[in-house]
C-alpha cells in the first residue's frame, strides 16, 4: 500500500521548490489526517461530497438551466476549471491536487441565474454586507456545511481557504500559484465555453466571429472554412481553442516564474503582482474576445430576458422572506440564533438551484403571474 507519508515525499521529490506541499497543511481546527490522503486529497472530497456542489448541476453559467439539456452549467464549468487547472498545474510542477481542490470549490458561493443573480442578491443586501460569490464559497465551506453535529464547516487546510480568497488580500500577499492557476483557468475556461455555447445557441454566428483576430487564428490553425459552420467544426475550434490557451498561458506563466526567481511559497506570497500570465499577444486577443461575448452574448436581448427574469424572481422571493421569516425552512431559520434575518436569507437564496428558485417562487405567487422557468433558446 501508498500511505499519507508516501504521497507527501513523492510531492517533495518531484513538485518544484514554489509549489505548496500538504505535508505543511494546517487545518483550521486539529484534527488527526488520513493514513492513505494527503491533506489536500482529503480537502477535495470533503468539497466533493458537500450539498451546495451537488447544486451546481442546476445553477446557471450564461443560459438558464431550463434553456437546454446540453449547455454548460455551473458544475460542468467547475469541471473545466478543474481540468484546465490540473493540466497547467502538472507542467508547472505544481500541487495539482491543491489546484483541483481549489477549483472545485471556488463557485461553490453562486446563486441561481449566474452573475446577474449574484448581482441582484447584492443590491438587494445593500446596507447588509453586501453579497459576493467568493465570500460566499467560504462562508459553505467554513460554515454553513456540516460534516456532523458537532463540527460546522468542512476544517479544511488553510492554504484550500486562502485560494479560495480571490479578493480581500491586504496583509495576506499573492495567493499561492496553485490558486492564481484556477483563478487562470477559471477565465480561460468560460472564454472558450462560452463562445462555444453562444455558437451552439445561435445568438452568435460564424459571421459575428468574422472580424475576431482570435476567431480568424483559431481557422487557420484548423484549416476550416469561415462557412459553414459544422457542429464536428465547432467542436474541434473548441479544442484547439482550449489547447492553444493552455499551451500559451503555460509556456508564459513558466517563463515570468523563471523570471522572477522564486523558490518557495513564501517566496510568491511576497511578490508585487501574480505569476500566472499570458504571452503580451494572447492577451490583446483575450481582451477583444472578452469585449465580443460582452456586447454580443452577455447582452444579447435573449440573454438579457433571463436576467429580467431573474431579477424579479429574487427580488420577490427576498421580499416574501423578510415579511415572514416563517416561510423559511427549518435549516435557515435555526441560524436565526447566530445570524441576522436578511443574512441568514441571502444565505438560503444563494444555495437554491434556478429550478428551486423557480419553483418556490410561483408557490407564492398567482398562477398567472407566474414566472415560468421554461423560456428555451
Amino acid at each position: 500500500m501508498i500511505f499519507r507519508a508516501d504521497l507527501e515525499a513523492r510531492e517533495a521529490a518531484t513538485l518544484a521548490p514554489y509549489a505548496v506541499l500538504s505535508r505543511d497543511a494546517v487545518r483550521e481546527q486539529p484534527e488527526a489526517e488520513s493514513q492513505t490522503r494527503t491533506a489536500f486529497q482529503k480537502d477535495r472530497d470533503r468539497v466533493l461530497h458537500t450539498t451546495a456542489f451537488r447544486r451546481l448541476e442546476a445553477k446557471t453559467q450564461v443560459f438558464l438551466n431550463a434553456a437546454g439539456d446540453h449547455y454548460r452549467t455551473r458544475l460542468t464549468h467547475t469541471l473545466e476549471v478543474q481540468q484546465v487547472a490540473r493540466s497547467v498545474a502538472l507542467s508547472l510542477g505544481l500541487n495539482e491536487t491543491l489546484a483541483e481542490t481549489v477549483a472545485l470549490a471556488h463557485d461553490l458561493g453562486h446563486p441561481p441565474f449566474g452573475h446577474a443573480g449574484e448581482r441582484v442578491l447584492n443590491a438587494l443586501m445593500e446596507g447588509h454586507g453586501g453579497f459576493n460569490h467568493n465570500l460566499q464559497a467560504r462562508r459553505i465551506v467554513t460554515l454553513l456545511e456540516d460534516r456532523s453535529p458537532e463540527q460546522t464547516g468542512l476544517n479544511l487546510t488553510l492554504e484550500t481557504l486562502d485560494g479560495l480568497n480571490k479578493h480581500e488580500r491586504t496583509g495576506l500577499g499573492q495567493p499561492s500559484l496553485e490558486a492564481q492557476v484556477v483563478d487562470a483557468a477559471d477565465a480561460l475556461a468560460y472564454t472558450a465555453h462560452d463562445l462555444d455555447d453562444g455558437l451552439r445557441s445561435g445568438l452568435i454566428t460564424p459571421a459575428d466571429l468574422s472580424e475576431l483576430r482570435l476567431w480568424q487564428e483559431l481557422l487557420s490553425r484548423t484549416g476550416l472554412p469561415a462557412y459553414p459552420l459544422t457542429v464536428a467544426g465547432r467542436r474541434l475550434l473548441h479544442r484547439e481553442l482550449l489547447g492553444w490557451l493552455i499551451r500559451d498561458l503555460t509556456e508564459a506563466s513558466a517563463a515570468q516564474i523563471q523570471a522572477s526567481g522564486v523558490h518557495s511559497p513564501q517566496a510568491v506570497r511576497a511578490q508585487a503582482g501574480k505569476l500566472l500570465t499570458y504571452s503580451p499577444e494572447m492577451k490583446d486577443l483575450l481582451r477583444e474576445t472578452a469585449d465580443f461575448l460582452r456586447d454580443k452574448l452577455y447582452r444579447h436581448w435573449q440573454v438579457e430576458m433571463q436576467v429580467e427574469q431573474a431579477s424579479k424572481v429574487l427580488q420577490r422571493l427576498f421580499q416574501a422572506f423578510m415579511e415572514r421569516p416563517s416561510m423559511l425552512p427549518e435549516r435557515p431559520r435555526a441560524r436565526l440564533q447566530h445570524d441576522p434575518l436578511p443574512r441568514v436569507i441571502c444565505d438560503h437564496m444563494a444555495g437554491m438551484t434556478d429550478r428551486y428558485a423557480l419553483e418556490t417562487h410561483a408557490s407564492l405567487t398567482p398562477p398567472s403571474f407566474a414566472v415560468s422557468g421554461s423560456l428555451r433558446l
